[in-house]
């Protein structure tokens, strides 16, 4: 049995953590630190009190803490800035020094500032830090170590996980081609679990698009980040603002395109344009203008195309989350469910040389086959990434003002195309048994 050195309490064996010690301890030092802001030292208090672990935990972090500042990149709604953190996270008491034990090394602690820009909200801010210590919970978004603040601009910064892969789009440009099918499987089925833990919380993402998962290393985990517009269902329902469209275009589900409440199903259909970019590739809509005339040809139906040799399982998949019809589209517990089913049966394969007959193998199989035969006769593709970005063609978030858009609806033939897709396979169900290997 695990108990508190300090005062005897039993510990969770899986999170040896005391809280009350530890409580006592974070209060005790309140009176040695301030942000500047009321706001922001009672958000960080509050969370250092209620914390069952390490986490959770979370701490005000002079500039001067940190070393190697510099600017990594830029998004729709601040700047990323690499840095190395002196001191490093907290861990546990020490007793014997009366004082925390951190997580560092000789060179300190790679973690990412997110400095927000000037027309962001600042209780947006505080809504995006609070949503992360939620998610984060469910190790569905990078850890959130705490808040600082540039000297120079006075604007306030979340310290955060540095990941070393960078972000999905990133990673599929210089990796596309050593993406095997059992990676893409795991990728899928990994990303609709976080998404799945973020709806169980009953928060939608709404700004959801491969420039806002992050990994340290895309071959084991993704992550998912920037909850700037992010939003508790049912939170703020009489905000004025609400109609107003922030995101990347094509990746923006067609109803909330014409105005409607940004839902969970809206998460879902930029999971199947995602889903496509993960299977192909290519970004969505890469050579034409991310403009109103493309608002409108998405809302009138307009999707990527599929390539006919992609595995018919997910092109369902795929098709299903980017349905026009909001209540057609899948659950992420679902979609969970039915992808982890997929890779469990591929890996078995794999390993150990069963699940032979199952279709996902025989799917995949037959696409491998048509790649090498592709690759073979065509000399001259040196990589399935060639392709041309038009000028216009924004992946950053930015504000949408586009005014009386049509009604969703799907292109014609894809609702029949779908249903016979669905009919083909209606005795595949993620019921089955999974056998182990």
């Amino acid at each position: 049995m695990v108990r508190c050195p300090e005062c005897n309490q039993k510990w969770d064996i899986y999170s040896p953590w005391c809280k009350p010690c530890n409580s006592k301890h974070f209060r005790n030092d309140f009176n040695n630190w301030t942000s500047g802001n009321n706001e922001i030292d009672k958000f960080i208090q509050d969370t250092q009190l209620n914390t069952n672990n390490y986490w959770k935990v979370i701490e005000w972090i002079p500039y001067d803490r940190f070393k190697d500042v510099k600017q990594i990149g830029k998004g729709g709604f601040g700047t990323i800035h690499y840095a190395r953190w002196i001191d490093g996270s907290i861990r546990e008491w020490d007793i014997e020094n009366q004082r925390w034990k951190r997580y560092f090394n000789d060179d300190g602690m790679e973690v990412v500032l997110k400095k927000f820009d000037n027309f962001v909200n600042f209780n947006d801010v505080l809504n995006e830090m609070s949503i992360h210590l939620k998610t984060h919970g469910e190790y569905a978004s990078p850890k959130f170590y705490g808040i600082t603040q540039d000297p120079e601009t006075h604007k306030y910064m979340m310290v955060l996980d540095y990941a070393a892969a960078g972000n999905l789009r990133e990673y599929l440009k210089i990796n596309f081609n050593n993406i095997n099918w059992k990676l893409k499987l795991q990728n899928l089925w990994q990303l609709s679990s976080r998404l799945m833990d973020i709806h169980e919380l009953d928060i939608v993402h709404q700004d959801f698009h491969p420039g806002n998962i992050l990994s340290g290393n895309f071959e084991s985990h993704m992550q998912i980040s920037d909850f700037g517009l992010s939003k508790i269902i049912g939170a703020n329902s009489n905000n004025p603002e609400k109609k107003n469209i922030f995101g990347v275009l094509p990746y923006i589900a067609p109803e909330v395109l014409s105005g409607e409440e940004y839902t969970k199903a809206a998460d879902v259909y930029s999971f199947g344009i995602i889903a496509y970019e993960m299977i192909t590739g290519f970004p969505p809509h890469p050579d034409i203008p991310h403009d109103e005339d493309l608002a409108i040809k998405i809302c009138n139906g307009l999707r990527p195309k599929i390539p006919f040799h992609t595995p018919k399982l997910i092109t369902r998949i795929i098709m299903r989350c980017w349905d026009a019809r909001v209540t057609h589209r899948p659950t992420f517990e679902a979609l969970k469910d039915e992808l982890y089913k997929y890779y469990w049966d591929y890996c078995n394969y794999l390993e150990v040389g069963i699940k032979q007959d199952s279709e996902i193998v025989i799917q995949i199989k037959k696409a491998e086959e048509f790649s090498a035969n592709h690759e073979s006769t065509n000399s001259t593709t040196t990589t399935p990434l060639n392709y041309q970005t038009h000028p216009q063609a924004i992946y950053t978030s930015r504000l949408l003002n586009y005014s009386k858009l049509p009604k969703p609806k799907n292109e014609e033939n894809f609702e029949r195309e779908l249903e016979e897709l669905t009919k083909s396979f209606s005795h595949i169900t993620t019921n089955d048994d999974i056998d182990e290997f």
